[in-house]
């Protein structure tokens, strides 16, 4: 079941179709899918085109995949192990050119996970975004440098059934969603 957003307004095909999905199928997706989706955001701009981003892949089977899944929080990881892959996304918090803070990189990283999530839907391939992990063992598990930080941990795979998940995950996966009007969007 896909849950197609019913808008106010005439909204892109991609965005309406787009959704985080939870019930994965056992099918692979290919390396050349996930640098396709990878190479999606890196076409997002960016304050000065630093593309303060950078991203880390695991398919499931591999031993990284593992240690994504060991770092989220139980909740999360009831469902993504039969994810096909996750996305790990870093924002850099420096200019590369002058080493200065890069107030802005979050909010460019922000449009590039954008980017990947509608690639990825245009291949039919669903994404699930969480914040739900634990940063520090995440960083135990992947040393990285302290000027990248760590953003979201995305699951990606092809949709199956809603009735494979437990409760409450099988309810989430079938409830209409639901967004704020734009007139409780619009300020001033």
């Amino acid at each position: 079941m896909v849950k197609i957003a019913n808008t106010q307004y005439p909204v892109i095909d991609l965005i309406k179709n787009r959704w985080s999905a939870r019930s994965f199928s056992t099918e692979e997706i290919s390396e050349e899918d996930l640098h396709t989706i990878v190479e999606a955001a890196s076409w997002a701009p960016s304050a000065n085109n630093e593309q303060p981003w950078k991203f880390r892949t695991a398919k499931n089977g591999e031993e990284k995949f593992d240690k994504i899944l060991n770092a989220l929080m139980p909740g999360n990881q009831a469902w993504c192990k039969n994810a096909a892959a996750f996305i790990c996304i870093y924002a850099s918090n420096t200019f590369e050119a002058s080493g200065k803070p890069n107030a802005w990189a979050s909010h460019d990283v922000g449009i590039a996970t954008g980017y990947l999530l509608l690639q990825a839907t245009a291949m039919n391939i669903y994404c699930h975004p969480m914040a739900g992990y634990d940063q520090q063992k995440f960083r135990e598990e992947f040393p990285i440098d302290e000027s990248l930080v760590p953003q979201c941990i995305i699951a990606l795979g092809y949709l199956d059934e809603a009735e494979k998940l437990e409760e409450p995950f099988k309810t989430r996966e079938t409830t209409p969603r639901s967004r704020k009007t734009v007139d409780n969007l619009l300020i001033g």
